[in-house]
């Protein structure tokens, strides 16, 4: 087998982004992602409504990634595809069609957990960003997830804290609806936080034990709040909405931070890698480079694209797995939930 000539198609399908993804090895060709507008009016993802906009994006979508690595399909060696964990209607789209095409191929198939493949997209190799050495910490952080990892090697991996309850997107976009902020909301407290005073407002941290999270109730305290604020005045929100942005982000990263200096504490790793949607927080990342110099940490900050769901992180999974001829038979099913 040569190793330095090796075409991966991934597929990612696990939420509302339908995307394909072509590597060369290590190396990105495209990575091109539909996302689906209509939820927006619901405020949230719909997952049958979700499912049938997989439908009618897949073909073009791989078509197009197919075109823009400027290669033909008869050069692929593997299809990659997100087998879990996401929505159920959603992940049969995508595991349906990697199927059907690595058997019109004639090439093997690779299922792909997707919590991995957002720690993984580290290993993407691109200019101006380094890749983690071994062991490091990733902090997961996404509308569905929230999780510490610990991982050893490519594939040896192990959860040590996550949320009890909701995860951290969830509680970005819940305060952002609470602020009558169309969904999704989190990029936009993001946005009007940049303007505000991040200590106007106080909101107390939940105490969870261990290296666990919980966003429950910091949602609840948020609504009560803004319940309260807008009874005695119904211009308080409009009012104060960057200084409100501001204090809830800054709540919210320094219960994200806290648990990562008690991680790092605790495992003697000071390599730190994030991923995940949430990751591309501007607070977030600032916290994180600020914690070079408080903590001495080495950080990692993977580029925009590849935070939210996307297909090139699992085709690097796809082309770290074919390394080790680790394959999946045509018997594969897609899996609501599945662990690291």
């Amino acid at each position: 087998m040569d190793r330095q000539n090796i075409y991966i198609l991934g597929i990612e399908s696990s939420c509302d982004d339908t995307s394909a993804a072509v590597l060369h090895n290590d190396e990105i060709l495209s990575n091109v992602v539909a996302s689906q507008k209509i939820h927006e009016q619901y405020g949230g993802v719909v997952p049958e409504l979700a499912s049938r906009a997989h439908q009618q994006n897949i073909v073009p979508v791989i078509d197009q990634a197919i075109k823009q690595a400027n290669i033909n399909k008869e050069q692929i060696d593997a299809i990659a595809f997100t087998r879990g964990p996401g929505l159920m209607g959603s992940l049969l789209v995508g595991t349906s069609f990697a199927k059907s095409l690595a058997l019109a191929l004639d090439v093997p198939l690779i299922d792909v957990n997707h919590m991995q493949a957002h720690i993984l997209a580290h290993f993407i190799k691109e200019e101006g960003y380094d890749i983690p050495e071994f062991p490091f910490i990733a902090m997961t952080i996404s509308g569905g997830h929230t999780q510490i990892v610990q991982v050893n090697s490519h594939f040896d991996m192990e959860v040590i804290g996550e949320t009890i309850d909701d995860a951290v997107g969830e509680a970005f976009d819940k305060s952002a609806k609470i602020l009558g902020l169309p969904y999704p909301g989190g990029p936009l407290i993001d946005k009007h936080a940049q303007q505000g005073n991040p200590k106007a407002f106080s909101f107390t941290k939940p105490r969870v034990d261990g290296l666990n999270f919980s966003f429950s109730g910091l949602k609840t305290a948020i609504l009560y709040f803004i319940q309260k604020e807008t009874k005695n005045d119904p211009d308080f929100i409009e009012k104060n909405l960057e200084d409100i942005c501001a204090s809830i982000q800054y709540t919210i990263i320094n219960i994200l931070i806290d648990k990562l200096k008690k991680a790092s504490k605790e495992t003697g790793i000071k390599r730190i890698a994030i991923g995940g949607g949430v990751s591309a927080n501007s607070g977030i990342r600032a916290a994180l480079k600020s914690g070079e110099h408080k903590f001495g940490w080495k950080t990692y900050i993977p580029k925009f694209e590849y935070t939210t769901d996307n297909a090139a992180m699992i085709a690097i999974v796809g082309y770290l797995k074919y390394l080790k001829k680790d394959f999946t038979d045509m018997s594969a099913i897609a899996q609501a939930r599945i662990k690291i």
